[in-house]
């Protein structure tokens, strides 16, 4: 189970999504965000190393609203042979010392814990609550043989396409905090 230390990061999660989502293709605004964390679920690493995260985040600094989805993988070392675009940033943890921020989707850790999760081998985490699960998250595949798609757009009410064959959605807050739900990950056949 992931121990949720109550203490600093700096720079923040939300400064390092900062400066690293104006950087990615599928970034919707036209400047610097303004984020506010709306949501998200942890997985565990069976070795207690690596943090791992899915974590919706929200940026109002254009005309609508628009929350991201971001999973991350917080590691104590660098990730040997990580693609040049996995590093978001690094932080400095009160508790935990230096710690390295990868792109979720690029990290086979979080890849392999996000597959058993998809086939019911393990649970999702709340994200700030320690020992908690999150019931909310709901996760399902129906072949053996599929791929994973992280939605990096979040949209209340969101289904899976039609031809996915598995899907994780979640919950996370919107607008006036109403929660809402939708798909965070899509999983078609191989």
């Amino acid at each position: 189970m992931s121990i949720i230390h109550r203490t600093t990061l700096k720079p923040t999660k939300l400064e390092l999504l900062t400066d690293w989502l104006p950087k990615q293709p599928w970034y919707r605004g036209a400047g610097t965000p303004e984020l506010t964390k709306a949501g998200g679920f942890r997985l565990d690493d069976p070795a207690g190393e690596v943090g791992i995260e899915f974590m919706a985040a929200t940026d109002a600094s254009g005309p609508e609203p628009v929350t991201y989805h971001v999973p991350m993988a917080y590691r104590g070392a660098p990730l040997e042979d990580a693609p040049d675009d996995a590093l978001i940033g690094t932080t400095e943890h009160g508790v935990l010392g230096k710690r390295w921020v990868y792109d979720g989707a690029k990290d086979p850790l979080a890849v392999r814990e996000l597959t058993a999760l998809l086939k019911g081998e393990v649970s999702a985490h709340a994200q700030s609550i320690d020992g908690a699960l999150d019931p909310t998250v709901h996760a399902h595949v129906t072949a053996d043989d599929a791929r994973s798609e992280i939605v990096r757009i979040l949209e209340a009410g969101a289904k899976a396409p039609d031809d996915a064959v598995g899907e994780v959605s979640a919950e996370w807050l919107a607008e006036g905090e109403r929660r809402v739900r939708g798909v965070f990950v899509v999983v078609r056949a191989g």
